[in-house]
């Protein structure tokens, strides 16, 4: 990686914690009331010999739902088999680790929170903000909140009234059949027809569903995100020509190859970009440079961060390509106390983006030892 010294990884640890979120959040997949959430912190030690700590955040879920992926397949993984391909040999840049780990299939959070912790460790040695490495410009980034399925619709209205006077400059709702025609139309009642709006079906609908969703066109909105089943890309492109509405690709996308071909086939209108989805940060930004290459708006999506995954991911959003508003909301919108120091927070319908080094956060240690339920630390033999 240009400008940053090579090192080696001689500790990792472990870190499992829980946070409760400050109300459920209800998606085709289901409910979440609580995160468990699998942190990783590296020691690294540069050619100079001095010592850094990084940090990474796995967003895999407590059940593998949104993807194959969950957080003690997660763990489990990392400790069995990718550190192994991390701790030994010669000294590595955190771009090498996509490469070292190629010959184990799959992976993607685990990967990128490996990825991510030895990034950080490394541009922190460099006193470099990941922002400034990747070449982002924006200073502040406008903040959009996703708002999970409500049964009842005054019950829906309340929440993205709530949200509206916090000042989201655009509001995602959650969406699956029975909660989808009659709550997008009341939210657009309801917010006017000027502030952006978009839908995500979480891959809750079928290829047969075309004129239903179809029905949506009507509320003017910026994307339907998702809503067939991930490996269904035929199937997207051809919704897409069965709706005004632009079709947005999630699950679908998990490497920048993937997204080439999936925009080929006019099945990507709109491309989300989650980090941990795709492997990590690095492999987000090709993704990033290949959609701006073919003229194709992309955001930057959420999972639950914590102010770890959270500052991460305002640092990739501030690059050029990201036109269209995200899911990067306060922490409060989950988290009652983030265990960052200084929690994301928005001003005017905006983010700062962080400038330190790193990923820009530093980590509240009491806190974060408080909400911990487990530890375990692999060292270099």
């Amino acid at each position: 990686m240009s400008g940053l010294e090579p090192g080696r990884v001689e500790r990792v640890e472990l870190r499992r914690i829980a946070l409760p979120l400050v109300s459920p959040f209800r998606t085709s997949f289901g409910v979440e009331r609580e995160r468990d959430i699998l942190l990783v912190r590296v020691d690294w030690r540069s050619t100079d010999g001095s010592s850094t700590e990084g940090w990474g955040e796995c967003v895999a879920l407590t059940e593998p739902t949104y993807s194959p992926e969950y957080v003690d397949g997660a763990q489990h993984v990392i400790t069995e088999h990718l550190l192994g391909r991390l701790l030994t040999g010669d000294d590595l840049h955190a771009s090498d680790v996509a490469t070292r780990l190629a010959t184990l299939h799959g992976h993607p959070m685990a990967k990128g929170a490996l990825e991510m912790a030895l990034l950080d460790a490394q541009l922190r040695a460099a006193g470099v903000s990941f922002g400034d490495h990747i070449g982002a410009t924006a200073t502040t980034i406008p903040s959009g909140v996703s708002v999970g399925i409500h049964d009842d619709v005054d019950d829906l209205l309340a929440t993205v009234q709530r949200y509206v006077d916090d000042g989201y400059v655009r509001i995602k709702l959650k969406i699956e059949p029975g909660a989808d025609i009659e709550h997008v139309a009341a939210v657009r009642e309801l917010i006017g027809p000027d502030m952006p709006l978009q839908v995500d079906a979480n891959t809750a609908y079928t290829r047969t569903d075309g004129r239903h969703l179809a029905r949506l066109d009507e509320f003017d909105m910026l994307l339907i995100e998702q809503p067939l089943p991930e490996h269904d890309i035929i199937g997207h492109a051809r919704l897409a020509d069965e709706v005004e509405t632009p079709i947005c690709l999630d699950e679908s996308l998990v490497s920048a190859s993937g997204t080439a071909d999936a925009i080929e086939l006019g099945a990507c209108e709109i491309a989300n970009i989650k980090p941990g989805r795709v492997g990590g940060y690095l492999e987000a930004v090709r993704i990033h440079d290949l959609c701006v290459d073919r003229g194709v708006p992309v955001w930057c999506g959420g999972m639950l961060e914590t102010g770890i995954g959270r500052a991460a991911n305002a640092m990739l959003a501030a690059l050029p390509g990201f036109t269209l508003p995200g899911d990067i909301s306060a922490s409060t919108r989950f988290y009652e106390r983030d265990i960052v120091v200084d929690p994301i927070t928005i001003t005017d319908g905006h983010v700062t983006v962080p400038r330190s080094p790193g990923f820009g956060f530093e980590i509240d240690h009491a806190f974060l030892d408080s909400v911990t339920t487990s530890t375990a630390t692999i060292t270099r033999d």
